[in-house]
Protein backbone atom coordinates (compact mmCIF):
# COMPACT_ATOMS: atom_id res chain seq x y z
CA UNK A 1 0.00 0.00 0.00
CA UNK A 2 0.68 3.36 -0.72
CA UNK A 3 1.36 6.18 1.94
CA UNK A 4 -0.23 9.59 1.61
CA UNK A 5 3.04 11.12 0.60
CA UNK A 6 3.64 8.26 -2.10
CA UNK A 7 0.07 8.83 -3.30
CA UNK A 8 0.69 12.48 -4.07
CA UNK A 9 3.86 11.64 -5.99
CA UNK A 10 2.55 9.30 -7.94
CA UNK A 11 -0.24 11.83 -8.34
CA UNK A 12 2.19 14.38 -9.48
CA UNK A 13 3.84 12.21 -12.26
CA UNK A 14 0.94 11.75 -14.18
CA UNK A 15 0.07 15.49 -14.13
CA UNK A 16 4.00 15.86 -15.71
CA UNK A 17 2.82 13.11 -17.88
CA UNK A 18 -0.23 14.67 -19.38
CA UNK A 19 1.46 18.00 -19.45
CA UNK A 20 4.40 16.34 -21.62
CA UNK A 21 1.86 14.78 -23.59
CA UNK A 22 0.29 18.13 -24.48
CA UNK A 23 3.54 19.58 -25.17
CA UNK A 24 5.48 16.98 -27.98
CA UNK A 25 1.51 15.80 -29.20
CA UNK A 26 2.58 15.01 -33.45
CA UNK A 27 -0.06 14.95 -35.89
CA UNK A 28 1.11 11.71 -37.70
CA UNK A 29 2.60 9.18 -35.11
CA UNK A 30 4.15 6.21 -35.54
CA UNK A 31 2.59 2.88 -34.29
CA UNK A 32 -0.86 3.76 -34.90
CA UNK A 33 -2.08 0.35 -34.82
CA UNK A 34 -2.30 1.06 -31.00
CA UNK A 35 -5.65 3.16 -31.00
CA UNK A 36 -7.31 0.19 -32.18
CA UNK A 37 -9.87 -0.97 -30.16
CA UNK A 38 -8.86 -4.52 -29.14
CA UNK A 39 -11.45 -5.67 -26.85
CA UNK A 40 -15.05 -6.33 -28.91
CA UNK A 41 -16.51 -5.51 -25.76
CA UNK A 42 -15.16 -2.17 -25.71
CA UNK A 43 -15.57 -1.61 -28.97
CA UNK A 44 -19.25 -2.34 -28.83
CA UNK A 45 -18.89 0.49 -26.36
CA UNK A 46 -17.29 2.74 -28.79
CA UNK A 47 -14.09 2.52 -26.70
CA UNK A 48 -15.57 4.31 -23.66
CA UNK A 49 -13.97 1.92 -21.20
CA UNK A 50 -11.26 3.39 -19.04
CA UNK A 51 -13.89 3.02 -16.40
CA UNK A 52 -14.65 -0.46 -16.79
CA UNK A 53 -13.45 -3.22 -14.31
CA UNK A 54 -13.53 -6.92 -13.58
CA UNK A 55 -12.24 -7.54 -17.90
CA UNK A 56 -8.35 -8.35 -18.35
CA UNK A 57 -9.02 -6.04 -21.53
CA UNK A 58 -8.83 -3.15 -19.16
CA UNK A 59 -4.72 -3.56 -19.46
CA UNK A 60 -5.30 -1.71 -22.94
CA UNK A 61 -7.19 1.15 -21.70
CA UNK A 62 -6.75 1.81 -18.15
CA UNK A 63 -4.61 -0.27 -16.34
CA UNK A 64 -5.34 0.58 -13.14
CA UNK A 65 -8.43 -1.32 -13.12
CA UNK A 66 -6.73 -4.48 -12.88
CA UNK A 67 -7.05 -4.58 -9.25
CA UNK A 68 -10.69 -4.72 -9.43
CA UNK A 69 -10.79 -8.22 -11.23
CA UNK A 70 -12.24 -11.18 -9.27
CA UNK A 71 -9.41 -14.39 -9.68
CA UNK A 72 -7.36 -15.46 -12.84
CA UNK A 73 -9.14 -14.74 -16.02
CA UNK A 74 -7.71 -15.00 -19.57
CA UNK A 75 -9.24 -13.07 -22.76
CA UNK A 76 -8.57 -13.78 -26.22
CA UNK A 77 -10.31 -11.90 -29.16
CA UNK A 78 -10.15 -12.67 -33.36
CA UNK A 79 -10.98 -8.91 -35.38
CA UNK A 80 -11.30 -8.76 -39.48
CA UNK A 81 -10.50 -5.42 -40.66
CA UNK A 82 -11.01 -4.11 -43.70
CA UNK A 83 -8.81 -5.21 -46.84
CA UNK A 84 -8.38 -8.74 -45.70
CA UNK A 85 -6.46 -7.14 -42.58
CA UNK A 86 -6.31 -9.50 -39.10
CA UNK A 87 -5.65 -8.52 -36.22
CA UNK A 88 -5.50 -10.66 -32.43
CA UNK A 89 -4.85 -10.31 -28.58
CA UNK A 90 -4.70 -12.01 -25.57
CA UNK A 91 -5.20 -11.08 -22.05
CA UNK A 92 -4.36 -12.47 -18.55
CA UNK A 93 -4.48 -11.10 -15.16
CA UNK A 94 -4.29 -12.40 -11.39
CA UNK A 95 -3.01 -11.07 -7.85
CA UNK A 96 0.22 -12.08 -6.15
CA UNK A 97 -0.06 -12.82 -2.79
CA UNK A 98 -0.16 -8.86 -0.91
CA UNK A 99 1.70 -7.40 -3.63
CA UNK A 100 -1.23 -6.70 -6.20
CA UNK A 101 -2.66 -7.31 -9.33
CA UNK A 102 -0.53 -8.33 -12.51
CA UNK A 103 -1.44 -8.53 -16.25
CA UNK A 104 -0.37 -9.32 -19.59
CA UNK A 105 -1.35 -8.26 -23.24
CA UNK A 106 -0.64 -9.28 -26.22
CA UNK A 107 -1.55 -7.73 -29.21
CA UNK A 108 -1.05 -8.36 -33.34
CA UNK A 109 -1.93 -7.20 -36.48
CA UNK A 110 -1.01 -9.23 -39.95
CA UNK A 111 -1.63 -6.76 -43.32
CA UNK A 112 -1.40 -9.83 -45.46
CA UNK A 113 0.99 -10.66 -48.50
CA UNK A 114 1.87 -8.22 -50.90
CA UNK A 115 3.85 -8.12 -54.51
CA UNK A 116 7.32 -6.38 -54.68
CA UNK A 117 6.68 -3.99 -57.77
CA UNK A 118 9.25 -0.98 -59.14
CA UNK A 119 8.27 2.81 -59.47
CA UNK A 120 6.18 2.07 -62.19
CA UNK A 121 4.01 -0.72 -60.51
CA UNK A 122 5.27 -3.28 -62.46
CA UNK A 123 5.50 -6.54 -60.48
CA UNK A 124 9.29 -7.58 -59.79
CA UNK A 125 8.66 -10.62 -58.60
CA UNK A 126 8.42 -11.96 -54.72
CA UNK A 127 6.42 -11.09 -52.08
CA UNK A 128 6.80 -9.56 -48.52
CA UNK A 129 4.39 -9.43 -45.72
CA UNK A 130 3.67 -6.36 -42.88
CA UNK A 131 3.12 -6.67 -39.14
CA UNK A 132 2.65 -4.99 -35.90
CA UNK A 133 3.34 -6.82 -32.57
CA UNK A 134 2.92 -5.07 -29.11
CA UNK A 135 3.59 -7.32 -25.58
CA UNK A 136 2.67 -5.74 -22.26
CA UNK A 137 2.74 -6.33 -19.21
CA UNK A 138 1.18 -4.23 -15.88
CA UNK A 139 0.65 -3.55 -12.73
CA UNK A 140 -2.44 -2.46 -10.20
CA UNK A 141 -3.48 -1.55 -6.87
CA UNK A 142 -5.70 0.35 -5.01
CA UNK A 143 -6.02 2.60 -1.81
CA UNK A 144 -9.16 2.56 0.81
CA UNK A 145 -11.09 0.12 -1.87
CA UNK A 146 -11.78 2.94 -4.05
CA UNK A 147 -9.04 4.80 -5.55
CA UNK A 148 -6.78 2.48 -7.77
CA UNK A 149 -3.80 2.93 -9.86
CA UNK A 150 -2.06 1.07 -12.46
CA UNK A 151 1.19 1.20 -14.73
CA UNK A 152 1.51 -0.75 -17.77
CA UNK A 153 4.91 -1.44 -19.72
CA UNK A 154 4.83 -2.03 -23.16
CA UNK A 155 7.54 -3.18 -26.44
CA UNK A 156 6.20 -2.08 -29.54
CA UNK A 157 7.70 -3.64 -32.87
CA UNK A 158 6.40 -3.08 -36.38
CA UNK A 159 8.01 -4.71 -39.64
CA UNK A 160 7.11 -4.20 -43.51
CA UNK A 161 9.04 -6.28 -45.99
CA UNK A 162 12.95 -5.82 -44.67
CA UNK A 163 12.37 -2.62 -42.80
CA UNK A 164 11.68 -3.19 -38.81
CA UNK A 165 11.13 -0.71 -36.28
CA UNK A 166 10.58 -1.04 -32.41
CA UNK A 167 9.76 1.00 -29.25
CA UNK A 168 9.23 0.88 -25.98
CA UNK A 169 6.54 3.18 -24.13
CA UNK A 170 4.15 2.73 -20.76
CA UNK A 171 0.65 3.66 -19.64
CA UNK A 172 -0.37 5.62 -16.22
CA UNK A 173 -3.76 5.12 -15.20
CA UNK A 174 -6.31 6.34 -12.29
CA UNK A 175 -9.49 5.03 -11.20
CA UNK A 176 -11.62 6.37 -8.69
CA UNK A 177 -15.06 4.39 -7.56
CA UNK A 178 -18.26 5.90 -6.14
CA UNK A 179 -19.96 2.70 -5.19
CA UNK A 180 -22.88 4.39 -3.15
CA UNK A 181 -23.86 6.01 -6.39
CA UNK A 182 -22.71 3.23 -8.61
CA UNK A 183 -20.27 5.73 -10.47
CA UNK A 184 -16.59 5.26 -11.61
CA UNK A 185 -14.60 8.10 -12.69
CA UNK A 186 -11.16 7.54 -14.35
CA UNK A 187 -8.17 8.93 -15.45
CA UNK A 188 -5.34 7.37 -17.97
CA UNK A 189 -1.95 8.79 -20.09
CA UNK A 190 -1.22 6.09 -22.77
CA UNK A 191 1.56 4.93 -25.10
CA UNK A 192 4.08 7.81 -23.30
CA UNK A 193 7.60 6.43 -24.99
CA UNK A 194 9.91 6.54 -27.62
CA UNK A 195 11.14 4.88 -30.58
CA UNK A 196 14.51 2.57 -30.25
CA UNK A 197 14.52 1.43 -33.83
CA UNK A 198 13.22 3.39 -36.82
CA UNK A 199 12.41 2.09 -40.46
CA UNK A 200 15.16 4.59 -41.72
CA UNK A 201 17.06 7.77 -40.32
CA UNK A 202 14.00 9.84 -38.52
CA UNK A 203 12.68 8.69 -35.09
CA UNK A 204 8.45 9.22 -35.41
CA UNK A 205 6.71 9.68 -31.90
CA UNK A 206 4.58 7.39 -30.38
CA UNK A 207 0.29 8.20 -30.10
CA UNK A 208 0.20 9.47 -26.94
CA UNK A 209 -3.01 9.56 -25.37
CA UNK A 210 -4.85 11.28 -22.63
CA UNK A 211 -8.10 10.37 -21.46
CA UNK A 212 -10.72 10.77 -19.09
CA UNK A 213 -13.96 8.75 -18.37
CA UNK A 214 -16.83 8.73 -16.18
CA UNK A 215 -19.87 5.42 -15.95
CA UNK A 216 -23.15 5.54 -13.91
CA UNK A 217 -24.88 2.43 -13.30
CA UNK A 218 -28.80 3.96 -13.86
CA UNK A 219 -30.41 3.19 -10.39
CA UNK A 220 -34.40 2.10 -11.96
CA UNK A 221 -32.68 0.62 -14.95
CA UNK A 222 -30.59 -2.37 -15.75
CA UNK A 223 -28.33 0.30 -17.92
CA UNK A 224 -25.05 1.12 -17.47
CA UNK A 225 -23.70 4.63 -19.46
CA UNK A 226 -20.03 5.51 -19.89
CA UNK A 227 -18.50 8.65 -22.07
CA UNK A 228 -15.02 9.01 -22.15
CA UNK A 229 -12.69 11.65 -23.71
CA UNK A 230 -9.77 11.34 -25.82
CA UNK A 231 -6.72 12.88 -27.50
CA UNK A 232 -6.92 15.23 -24.82
CA UNK A 233 -3.00 15.80 -25.55
CA UNK A 234 -3.72 17.25 -29.18
CA UNK A 235 -3.39 20.95 -30.06
CA UNK A 236 -6.83 22.43 -30.22
CA UNK A 237 -7.43 26.04 -31.69
CA UNK A 238 -10.69 26.10 -29.46
CA UNK A 239 -11.46 25.15 -25.89
CA UNK A 240 -14.35 23.03 -27.29
CA UNK A 241 -12.29 21.40 -29.91
CA UNK A 242 -10.93 19.26 -26.82
CA UNK A 243 -14.13 17.27 -26.12
CA UNK A 244 -14.47 16.84 -29.95
CA UNK A 245 -12.69 13.41 -29.88
CA UNK A 246 -15.54 12.02 -27.39
CA UNK A 247 -17.24 8.34 -27.09
CA UNK A 248 -20.85 7.22 -25.53
CA UNK A 249 -21.51 3.92 -24.40
CA UNK A 250 -24.59 2.05 -23.07
CA UNK A 251 -24.57 -1.77 -21.56
CA UNK A 252 -27.66 -3.34 -21.09
CA UNK A 253 -27.69 -6.40 -18.64
CA UNK A 254 -30.78 -8.44 -19.32
CA UNK A 255 -29.54 -10.79 -16.93
CA UNK A 256 -26.28 -12.38 -15.17
CA UNK A 257 -25.69 -14.30 -18.20
CA UNK A 258 -26.87 -12.10 -21.08
CA UNK A 259 -26.19 -8.43 -21.94
CA UNK A 260 -26.36 -5.98 -25.26
CA UNK A 261 -23.96 -2.92 -26.15
CA UNK A 262 -23.95 0.18 -28.10
CA UNK A 263 -21.37 2.75 -28.49
CA UNK A 264 -20.89 5.95 -31.08
CA UNK A 265 -16.99 6.96 -30.76
CA UNK A 266 -17.55 11.33 -32.54
CA UNK A 267 -14.06 11.07 -33.57
CA UNK A 268 -13.94 7.93 -35.84
CA UNK A 269 -17.34 9.17 -37.15
CA UNK A 270 -15.58 12.20 -38.34
CA UNK A 271 -12.68 10.92 -39.93
CA UNK A 272 -14.88 8.28 -41.88
CA UNK A 273 -16.64 11.44 -43.77
CA UNK A 274 -16.36 10.94 -47.48
CA UNK A 275 -17.49 14.03 -48.87
CA UNK A 276 -21.08 14.90 -47.36
CA UNK A 277 -22.06 11.39 -46.82
CA UNK A 278 -21.82 9.87 -42.99
CA UNK A 279 -23.83 7.09 -42.98
CA UNK A 280 -23.55 5.15 -39.64
CA UNK A 281 -19.76 5.50 -38.90
CA UNK A 282 -18.84 5.47 -36.07
CA UNK A 283 -21.89 3.68 -33.98
CA UNK A 284 -21.37 0.32 -32.72
CA UNK A 285 -23.28 -2.51 -30.94
CA UNK A 286 -22.41 -5.78 -29.63
CA UNK A 287 -23.34 -8.68 -27.19
CA UNK A 288 -21.95 -10.34 -24.60
CA UNK A 289 -22.74 -13.99 -23.37
CA UNK A 290 -21.84 -16.06 -20.01
CA UNK A 291 -22.22 -19.58 -19.55
CA UNK A 292 -21.10 -23.02 -17.68
CA UNK A 293 -20.07 -20.18 -14.38
CA UNK A 294 -16.46 -19.35 -16.32
CA UNK A 295 -17.19 -18.99 -19.95
CA UNK A 296 -17.65 -15.49 -21.86
CA UNK A 297 -18.26 -14.79 -25.64
CA UNK A 298 -18.33 -11.28 -27.06
CA UNK A 299 -18.98 -9.67 -30.19
CA UNK A 300 -19.08 -6.41 -31.54
CA UNK A 301 -19.65 -4.75 -35.06
CA UNK A 302 -18.30 -1.27 -35.92
CA UNK A 303 -19.46 0.61 -38.51
CA UNK A 304 -17.13 2.80 -40.79
CA UNK A 305 -19.62 4.05 -42.81
CA UNK A 306 -19.36 3.45 -46.50
CA UNK A 307 -16.26 2.10 -46.06
CA UNK A 308 -16.93 -1.15 -44.68
CA UNK A 309 -17.36 -2.11 -41.56
CA UNK A 310 -15.30 -4.36 -38.90
CA UNK A 311 -16.34 -7.49 -36.56
CA UNK A 312 -14.47 -8.50 -33.37
CA UNK A 313 -15.16 -11.55 -31.46
CA UNK A 314 -13.55 -12.43 -27.52
CA UNK A 315 -13.41 -15.64 -26.14
CA UNK A 316 -13.04 -15.21 -22.01
CA UNK A 317 -12.37 -17.70 -19.08
CA UNK A 318 -12.39 -17.21 -15.31
CA UNK A 319 -9.97 -19.98 -13.19
CA UNK A 320 -10.83 -21.04 -10.11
Amino acid sequence: MLNRTQLLAAIAILAVSASLSVCFAQDQPAYDFLRVDPSARASALGGAFETYTDDPNVIFYNPAGLSTIDGKRVSASFGKYLLDINFGTASFNMKYKDLGWFGAGVKYFNYGTFDYMDENGVPTGGTFSANDLMLSVGYSNYLYDIFNYGVTFKYIYSGIADYKSSAIAFDFGLLYMIPSQQMNIAFSVNNIGTQVKSYVDTREDLPLDVRVGLSKKLEHLPLKLSVSFSDLNQKRDKILQYFRSFALGGEFTFSDNVSARIGYNNQRRQDLKLGTSLGIAGFSAGIGIKFLDRYSFDYSLNSLGKVGSTHRFNIGYKFD
